[in-house]
């Protein structure tokens, strides 16, 4: 099998997968970052009143239409406690912010336009315009508005305008579940001591915290060794808890000790890809168990890491019906780069500014897909796309923001 193109591997991925819509109700303060499943309309008319937007004098244009004009105050309006009464000729009530406007008021005079005189009597000081200062009835929303339609992403803005509407919960898309299993005889989870031929097993924590941000629920499978018998019985219990994805770490190639894709294949899998023309991740395993996606990731950290951002991390947002993040960008070069070979290179590197106060992007000197460390220090990969000519210092290139403050 030739190697595949990154963007067909990519949109061979996407097109397979459907959107989740089945929903569930959840409270208001859980639903940060989900999507709505309805149209979510108004219970109430806001504000369900006229309201002052001012604090000052509820009055009648008529009578204070020219500064010099005076007013008997007969009373106070504030929030949560109306004036219940009436305003007749040259009568006036005290009001403040968000309270509601007195039968027979049509303008509120700011409290610094009144002089106070004796006798609970206000002189105006200042010209008055008609309807001033007032919020009328249903400005925001009205009874039976749809104000959220669904595919609606809920942040904070959001969030504050439904519980205006007087909605306690949500009915939401349902988040994908992502089963994770880790696979090799040489895994050792963290906290315990390795053996002479063990190294600690840490590709699942970094694939787990990028698949909840990218909007799913986590399932750790552990990891199981080399053994067909318990990959098969991991397979079972992600199949079990009803996964949308399963996600393996290591042994998706075909040497002699990578027995995942074999053992998925036994088990049902339909292989769509497994080689991409990439570096690092080439032995990357696409391909489907009944409504089950599975993503095979290489067993290297950074390969598995940088295959998850470009894998995963999308197949995970079309699942949840969210929108992509956008994490590409130009930065200029910051160094030589070499020509490149047939796969497309992603070169991990540190983001400074340029002269022209754009991204100067500076590659790391040691590029090995087992380096953590180095990944851990990137602000962004550099992307090489296949046969790229030599880059001189300061040339233009696209580059993969890796930390989310770097988006903008």
């Amino acid at each position: 099998m030739s190697l595949l193109p990154v963007a067909e591997a990519q949109a061979r991925l996407l097109n397979s997968a459907t959107p989740i819509h089945r929903f569930e109700s959840v409270p208001l303060d859980m639903a940060e970052g989900r999507v709505l499943a309805r149209d979510l309309t108004a219970r109430l008319t806001q504000p369900p009143f006229d309201a002052s937007a001012m604090d000052g004098y509820a009055l009648r244009f008529e009578d204070a239409a020219t500064p010099g004009s005076e007013l008997q105050l007969i009373g106070a309006s504030a929030a949560g406690h109306a004036f219940e009464g009436t305003l007749g000729k040259g009568e006036t009530v005290r009001i403040f912010t968000g309270a509601p406007v007195p039968a027979g008021a049509d303008s509120v005079l700011l409290q610094e336009d009144a002089e106070r005189l004796e006798g609970d009597r206000i002189r105006t000081t200042y010209p008055l315009r008609k309807g001033q200062h007032i919020r009328p009835r249903g400005q925001d929303f009205a009874e039976g508005e749809t104000v959220l339609p669904a595919g609606t992403v809920m942040d904070f803005s959001r969030l504050t305008v439904a519980a205006a509407m007087n909605h306690p919960a949500l009915d939401v898309y349902r988040r994908p579940l992502v089963a994770i299993l880790a696979t090799g005889d040489e895994l050792v989870a963290p906290g315990n001591e390795p053996g002479p031929s063990q190294i600690i097993a840490s590709n699942t924590f970094g694939i787990a915290a990028l698949a909840r941000n990218a909007g799913a629920h986590v399932l750790d499978l552990g990891i199981v060794a080399d053994d067909r018998d318990e990959i098969t019985a991991a397979i079972g219990r992600a199949q079990v808890a009803k996964a949308d994805i399963i996600v393996t770490l290591g042994g998706a190639s075909v040497g002699d000790h990578d027995l995942v894709q074999a053992t998925m294949i036994s088990a049902g899998m339909q292989l769509d890809f497994w080689r991409i023309a990439m570096r690092p991740g080439k032995p990357l395993m696409v391909g489907s168990l009944g409504d089950m996606h599975v993503l095979g990731l290489p067993g290297n950290p950074v390969s598995s890491l940088v295959c998850g951002l470009l894998f995963l991390e999308p197949l995970i947002r079309k699942l949840a019906s969210l929108p992509p993040i956008k994490r590409e960008g130009i930065a200029r070069a910051g160094a030589v780069f070499a020509a490149n070979d047939q796969r497309q290179d992603y070169v991990r590197a540190t983001l400074g500014k340029a002269d022209d106060g754009g991204w100067l992007a500076e590659p790391f000197s040691k590029q090995d897909s087992s380096m953590m460390k180095v990944f851990s220090r990137a602000d962004c990969l550099v992307v090489r796309p296949p046969h790229a000519p030599e880059l001189e210092v300061g040339a233009p290139t696209p580059v993969i923001f890796l930390r989310p403050d770097l988006l903008g």
